[in-house]
């Protein structure tokens, strides 16, 4: 696989790039913001990337910046990989369209597990616009569209609308939701969703989990839609029939 590294400081980058070139990959390896988006533009040079690692202390942009503008030109899957271990900024970087957050300093099976989980899924380097992608991920579901409440999932296309405004979601989000809403009312343990969504038993995972939980009920505006089953897993809550959804900001509604 070919693997985009994009780390200003070099000698984390050489260490890290011996580490991933021993495990197969082939590593291009980006100083700054700039430079990793000449590499993944439509048409640059080389095959397409199968994976991002962004690094968020870069010396021209903030890494999420970077992570906003690579999600205009590619849908290459991004991992965060940074010192910043508060969960507003791993909020932030998901909502931007990241497909994973590790944190500093982190165990090299850890990082690699990862890796693997997020490029099982779509084919690289294919144009985006941040929204959510129409092509089929691991875990995905069958033909048809969700109705719950103000909250409609098309799961051919893999959108999300609620009172019928577009949702963007990143595609572990929409995968997410889609499991969860295909069975109102039914606890899906942790370890399932981590087993059906990323397919993996790494128990590391959970913490990912409980991060893309919250940004789903940012992103919705109904917080109480994901329900979280202490010490089990989650559930969604079907609304009522007839209950108002919660007014989105900014819809003019």
């Amino acid at each position: 696989m070919r693997l985009l590294l994009v780390e200003d400081d070099d000698r984390v980058a050489g260490a890290l790039s011996a580490v991933l070139s021993r495990h197969g990959f082939d590593v291009v390896h980006a100083r700054t913001g700039e430079d990793a988006l000449r590499h993944l533009l439509p048409g640059g040079d080389g095959p397409p990337f199968g994976v991002v690692l962004l690094d968020l202390g870069l010396p021209d942009r903030d890494g999420f910046e970077v992570c906003g503008r690579i999600r205009k030109v590619s849908t290459t899957p991004v991992i965060m990989v940074t010192a910043r271990a508060d969960v507003r900024s791993r909020i932030h970087g998901l909502n931007l369209g990241a497909d994973d957050y590790v944190v500093k300093p982190y165990d090299t099976g850890e990082l690699l597990a990862r890796i693997h989980a997020v490029s099982r899924r779509v084919p690289a380097d294919e144009p985006g616009d941040g929204a959510a992608v129409p092509a089929q991920g691991d875990g995905a579901a069958p033909v048809g569209t969700l109705r719950l409440g103000a909250v409609t999932v098309e799961l051919e296309t893999r959108r999300v609308a609620v009172d019928g405004a577009a949702v963007p979601l990143t595609r572990k989000e929409f995968d997410l939701l889609a499991l969860l809403a295909q069975r109102p009312g039914v606890v899906f343990r942790r370890e399932q969703i981590i087993s059906e969504v990323w397919r993996t038993s790494w128990e590391g995972t959970g913490r990912t989990l409980e991060v893309h939980v919250a940004s789903l009920r940012s992103k919705l505006r109904l917080p109480a839609l994901i329900e979280t089953v202490r010490g089990v897993g989650y559930r969604l809550v079907e609304p009522a029939a007839g209950a108002p959804a919660r007014r989105r900001r900014g819809s003019g509604a």
